[in-house]
């Protein structure tokens, strides 16, 4: 690779599945000199049916080899499309862009072996394929990043704190990086941490109980709570909250790692038979699933973070990001619980807007590819040592 500074394009679909996220980055250097800088975002969503059968497939409803090849590839012209027409919104060439890393679409993740065919096996598959993206772009593009980790022993989960590491390491301040995507997902940074020091885990989850809960209530017509209004239009049951909080998965010691194969529709109906018996209507049920993904997450650093780290800040981006309730409610339980109030600040303060942090991330990890370096820190996916992540397609010859 040349040691001049590349455009890197960065995809990145989330386990909601609500769209298609894509950085453009100037990348040069090498860790710890990397220097990255993010020149613009967008995002595009997916067809409607297309976005349903996405969701369906994710919830291991049953789908033929042929059907499931079938998506992968179509994806892979989608991811590929997406990353053309943000070419044409950042009004760049994609001549002028070296490399593509895509995350793809996950479909299923099991970071923790279960017994198959006589051996502990985990696994997790994410598709849309790489050698689509690269003929149809014309660049050369890494994809499928998580495998590499979970043939190492790890969870192949959470890969972004390679990244929130290179961003947010401060001499003095210990920082906690906290992305609420479909999932929500910390990385603890110690203040002059060295990269072992690092840790990180899924807390629980975040957008994907309450997205899946306004679309079951208002029959589709609405994909996400919008400033959590309807969250704050319901009233708070404390017994309801209580019952969420009782979930299993808060209490695993990390490394750990979640998706939809846990809280997808089997969890969603759970939580629908409980509000029943709560007497909760539609916006009680909304309230109760935005305030538990917060403290969910303050459950979470009580129990594993703050016992053992000085944290100052929590440094916040994800779709959640833009949630009120939840910023409110991450705010007060971190000033309150403390004798060290920590700050919440928005991703945006440290100039990578709160929507762009995942894409930008994979822009930076297919960079670190592509230079044959490793990108996870086995100290946050449990892996027995560094990997180099993703499979790369290359583009056609020009």
């Amino acid at each position: 690779m040349t040691a001049k500074p590349m455009l890197v394009l960065g995809l990145m679909s989330g386990t909601s599945a609500d769209g298609i996220d894509v950085a453009l980055a100037r990348i040069s250097g090498a860790p710890p000199q990397l220097n990255p800088k993010l020149l613009g975002h967008t995002s595009f969503s997916f067809p409607l049916e297309l976005r349903k059968e996405i969701l369906r497939v994710a919830d291991q409803q049953p789908i033929s080899a042929g059907a499931l090849s079938r998506l992968n590839f179509r994806l892979g012209e989608i991811f590929a499309e997406a990353a053309l027409a943000a070419c044409r919104r950042f009004r760049i060439s994609p001549k002028r862009v070296s490399l593509l890393g895509s995350h793809g679409q996950t479909i299923f993740h099991q970071g923790q072996p279960s017994p198959y065919f006589g051996r502990p096996t985990a696994c997790t598959l994410q598709i849309g394929e790489g050698s689509s993206i690269a003929a149809r772009t014309g660049i050369t593009t890494v994809s499928d990043f998580r495998p590499a980790d979970m043939a190492l022993g790890g969870q192949g989960a959470p890969l972004v704190p390679y990244v929130d590491y290179l961003l947010y390491r401060h001499p003095k301040l210990g920082r906690i990086s906290l992305n609420l995507g479909g999932i929500a997902n910390i990385t603890v940074i110690p203040a002059d941490a060295k990269p072992s020091q690092v840790f990180a885990f899924d807390t629980g989850p975040a957008n994907m109980l309450i997205d899946a809960l306004v679309q079951h209530f208002t029959r589709g017509h609405q994909r996400f709570d919008k400033d959590a209004r309807l969250a704050q239009s319901g009233r708070s049951i404390r017994a309801l909250l209580n019952e969420l909080m009782k979930d299993p998965y808060l209490k695993l010691t990390p490394p750990k790692s979640t998706g939809r194969e846990y809280y997808g529709r089997s969890y969603i109906e759970k939580i629908i038979r409980l509000g029943r018996s709560h007497r909760a209507k539609p916006a009680d049920l909304i309230r109760a699933a935005t305030i538990f993904t917060a403290l969910s997450v303050v459950d979470a650093l009580h129990r594993f973070v703050l016992r053992r780290t000085k944290i100052h800040q929590l440094i916040v981006s994800g779709g959640g990001a833009r949630n009120p309730l939840i910023v409110a409610q991450l705010s007060a339980a971190l000033r309150g619980s403390s004798s060290r109030p920590i700050g919440v600040l928005p991703s945006s303060s440290f100039g990578i807007p709160e929507v762009a942090k995942e894409a930008f991330a994979f822009a930076l990890l297919a960079y670190e590819t592509a230079h044959q370096r490793p990108a996870n820190l086995p100290s946050a996916t449990g892996a027995r040592g560094p990997a180099i992540l993703g499979k790369i397609s290359y583009a056609p010859p020009r």
